[in-house]
């Protein structure tokens, strides 16, 4: 098993200056620094499932404040793909970072279907969360993304004080950026965060109660108020973080439980329950949680349905059946071994429970020096595919943005909106019963920009290896293909330059990783279609360890 939450660096080269500082064009200027360091825990994840789908269409601590040294030799920011076709650094894309307006016509390969046939009936039972970091919002300062807390302190190794030095940096990738914003900006940031979701289709997020009081419970409560005032069916399940939580007193969480779940916002089932889904709930016994659901009641009047969390089901699962409503675990993040998924599901039923499938991309630690092998987007879809073909009642992304993990979902710099929408096509699937039809040649390519072996030359002392049980590492360009008709797909990677046919409907096609960028091109009948470029140069010399998959969509 492993874990969870925190994580790491960013890896370097110094073109974030140049995204950056177009993107003071236009900021409003820098505000306070909030900072918050991320915090020691444990790590999360473990579980299993089988194949691969590709389904054929039908038809921070408080304390760390001040100012760090701006960023030298940092990870350069990745082009963001514009509205008309071109990349360019994100600062002068206009709105680059407001994610949240809906979908640019002709972005997904098929047409998502509306709220209704998304969110009513058959449909609405299928939920679909994502697990929502607070440690990671949009902006931590109001600042413009060239100097911003971000810049200057997570994704430059020097960054905190030099306190993340030993490992490249916090994170290797950030939220896509937004500009600064007059007024309330957490809040506006906040709505814009739901709206993103929102229009992927997704119907709430799971909310990672990390601390009882300071900045990411106050931007819990934030996120509750953003959450009702964007659109009141969109639901927040509150998820007390048992890693991090500091206290031993069933009555202190029960209070801090009922303090959030009062919200409007707060997810209930339809007969009123409140749904509290503790991370790693076995950190305490049956009779603990028993006394905080009785406290929840006895105290605050609220009735709950309790889903817990789990590092490791099969050894929890039945002593807690008899307090739960349902069961979910936070899973591997890599696409072998996912077979006890399938599992997890029938013995949930089988109990008369309802399952929360986990659903991941990637995941990558540079702190604590450990990753999973996600094969490209064969991950994504494996998860995926076990939760639409064994049954899964509800889905929880993870996550929607733990940068630390490298696990996230959520528009951002390096990899824009490819795996969001991508979620979007499976979602779909998950809650309507049926694969939607592809209308428009949509590419996705995926790939690192180093290779696995890669030692880094710079000062980093801490670099990743394989957890154990991973997938072998691999040193591959994915060419993810959503055709109207078949087609031959001309690629090129580094100075290679290659064709294979693809089929309609979905297809995977693996290359050799090559130094230098990569791209693809659909072409029928002599002509060119859609196109796709990857504009992160693959390098086998690298000064700082980053061993997350980058991904690009033709669709934007």
């Amino acid at each position: 098993m492993s874990s969870h939450r925190r994580r790491p660096g960013f890896r370097g080269r110094p073109l974030l200056t140049l995204l950056l500082a177009a993107f003071l064009l236009v900021g409003v200027g820098a505000a306070t620094g909030i900072a918050w360091a991320p915090f020691d825990r444990a790590v999360r994840q473990d579980a299993s499932a089988p194949g691969i789908g590709t389904p054929r269409p039908a038809g921070p601590d408080p304390g760390a404040t001040g100012p760090a040294p701006a960023a030298t030799g940092g990870v350069p920011p990745a082009p963001v793909r514009s509205p008309d076709g071109t990349d360019q650094d994100a600062g002068s894309v206009p709105g680059a970072g407001d994610a949240g307006a809906g979908r640019p016509a002709g972005a997904l390969p098929f047409d998502l279907p509306g709220p209704a046939a998304l969110h009513t009936g058959s449909a609405g039972r299928k939920l679909v969360f994502a697990h929502y970091f607070t440690p990671y919002p949009l902006s931590l300062d109001n600042a413009s993304a060239d100097a911003d807390y971000y810049t200057r302190n997570y994704l430059n190794p020097a960054g905190e004080n030099g306190k993340h030095e030993r490992y490249g940096g916090l994170l290797r990738d950030r939220p896509l950026p937004v500009a600064p914003k007059p007024g309330n900006w957490e809040l506006a940031n906040l709505e814009q965060e739901v709206r993103t979701a929102r229009a992927a289709g997704l119907d709430g997020f799971t909310l990672d109660m990390l601390s009882l009081s300071g900045p990411n419970r106050d931007r819990a409560g934030l996120l509750m108020q953003a959450a009702r005032a964007v659109d009141p069916a969109f639901k927040i399940m509150l998820m007390p973080d048992m890693t991090s939580l500091d206290t031993d007193d069933p009555g202190v969480l029960a209070d801090a439980v009922a303090a959030l779940g009062k919200a409007p916002a707060a997810h209930r089932l339809a007969d009123g329950r409140l749904v509290v889904s503790p991370f790693k709930a076995e950190t305490k016994s049956v009779a603990w949680w028993t006394q905080v659901i009785d406290l929840l009641k006895s105290r605050h009047g609220i009735r709950t349905a309790f889903v817990p969390t789990f590092l490791d089901f099969d050894a929890n699962g039945a002593r807690f059946a008899p307090i739960s409503h349902g069961f979910s675990e936070w899973g591997s993040r890599s696409y072998v071994g996912q077979e006890s998924a399938t599992r997890a599901v029938q013995r949930a039923h089988g109990s008369g429970k309802i399952w929360m499938q986990p659903v991941s991309v990637q995941d990558a630690r540079p702190n604590q020096g450990i990753y999973d092998e996600a094969g490209n987007t064969a991950t994504l879809r494996s998860t995926w595919t076990h939760a639409i073909d064994d049954g899964a009642d509800w889905v929880q992304l993870t996550t929607w943005n733990d940068y630390s993990e490298g696990s996230q979902f959520a528009p951002s710099l390096h990899n824009g909106y490819a795996y969001l929408d991508l979620t979007s096509y499976y979602l779909t699937k998950f809650k309507t019963g049926s694969w939607p039809k592809i209308v428009r040649d949509t590419l996705y390519l995926c790939a690192r920009t180093q290779f696995a072996a890669a030692a880094p030359t710079g000062a980093q002392s801490l670099v990743m290896s394989p957890r154990k049980g991973t997938a072998a590492p691999r040193d591959t360009v994915e060419v993810l293909s959503f055709l109207t008709a078949p087609a031959t797909l001309r690629t090129s990677v580094g100075t290679d330059r290659d064709a294979h046919e693809a089929p309609d409907g979905v297809h995977s096609e693996l290359l050799p990783l090559r130094p230098g960028t990569s791209s693809a091109v659909v072409v029928r009948d002599g002509e060119p279609g859609a196109e796709v470029e990857l504009p992160y140069a693959a390098d086998r010399t690298v000064q700082v360890q980053d061993l997350q998959y980058y991904a690009v969509t033709s669709g934007r």
